[in-house]
């Protein structure tokens, strides 16, 4: 595996990880279409569990079989592909070696009113399944916000013991938080932030509104102004909020959109210096042609 000047420069930024995570971590930037960039298009199906099957399944009936998103991760050239326990244990074995798998380690379900999440995957199973890295999310600004991140600490210091890279969603959450605030750029950054403070080496945010929610951060963002105009400059912000963009920062795609507005989305990605997108529903939802369509389309952006 040839690693190019822009990989090796991003795993020159992990700085404490050992030999077996920097290689996760390049078998994810160096896969597909995008290998070698330093960009990234992540599949992740984990909607089943957040949403229920239908509300996530039934707009493409075929997306209920587990197969069918590893068979589209693989024929769209992305750089992973990341789910729960059970859908990556229906494929591990078929589709062994043909993509890099995320263990998505926790979930939450609207049956719930808590905003917690429960673990459901293990570093061992991780390492079973031929995983390079676990996913976990966290929930700033809920009420378990800190057992969250004490249960990431505990998961993401054994993977990393035995080199498997730490991808954290990062949603802020609560009852201090609205929707608006939800992905208001103040909070999101500070979202991102705390991933990387809790050791991710790959965040995952929401792409940010020009919203500033915090009435504490509102007289810094005045004092300090932080352009707020485009998304591509709020995404800019969110990058600088990573430790100055020593992390790998990407960005969801949100809830099933029109085909344009995404791509907009996408583009702001790009143009502000995001590694990329982690974009579930606005694919899988889509029959298969449409959404290895619309994958082309977003890695042809990305690449350039």
């Amino acid at each position: 595996m040839t690693l190019t000047p822009q990989v090796k420069a991003i795993l020159n930024q992990y700085e404490s990880d050992n030999p077996g995570t920097k290689m996760n971590l390049a078998r994810l930037l160096n896969a597909g279409r995008l290998g070698g960039t330093g960009k990234l298009v992540i599949l992740p199906v984990d909607q089943g569990f957040e949403h229920g099957p239908a509300r996530s399944f039934a707009a493409n009936p075929a997306a209920y079989d587990p197969h069918y998103h590893f068979e589209l991760a693989i024929e769209a050239g992305l750089n992973g592909y990341a789910a729960p326990l059970g859908m990556l244990e229906c494929g591990a074995a078929t589709y062994a070696g043909e993509i890099p798998l995320i263990l998505k380690c926790n979930s939450s379900n609207s049956l719930a009113t808590e905003k917690d999440q429960a673990v459901t995957g293990t570093v061992s199973d991780a390492l079973r399944l031929g995983c390079s890295g676990i996913g976990f999310t966290i929930y700033p600004g809920s009420e378990y916000c800190f057992d969250q991140m004490e249960e990431l600490r505990e998961l993401a210091a054994e993977a990393k013991s035995v080199g498997l890279a730490v991808v954290v969603w990062s949603y802020p959450r609560g009852p201090m938080l609205d929707k608006k605030a939800e992905t208001a750029l103040d909070i999101c950054a500070y979202a991102a932030h705390m991933a990387a403070l809790c050791g991710a080496h790959i965040i995952k945010v929401k792409p940010p509104t020009d919203v500033v929610s915090l009435d504490a951060a509102k007289s810094t963002y005045e004092k300090h102004p932080v352009d707020v105009s485009t998304l591509a400059s709020r995404v800019r912000h969110i990058v600088q909020s990573s430790f100055g963009g020593r992390r790998i920062v990407i960005f969801s795609g949100g809830e099933h959109t029109g085909t344009e507005n995404l791509l907009n989305t996408i583009r702001g990605i790009n143009e502000g210096g995001g590694f990329g997108s982690i974009i579930g529903r606005n694919v899988f939802q889509r029959p298969k042609a449409e959404a290895l369509g619309l994958l082309d389309e977003i890695i042809g952006i990305l690449k350039n």
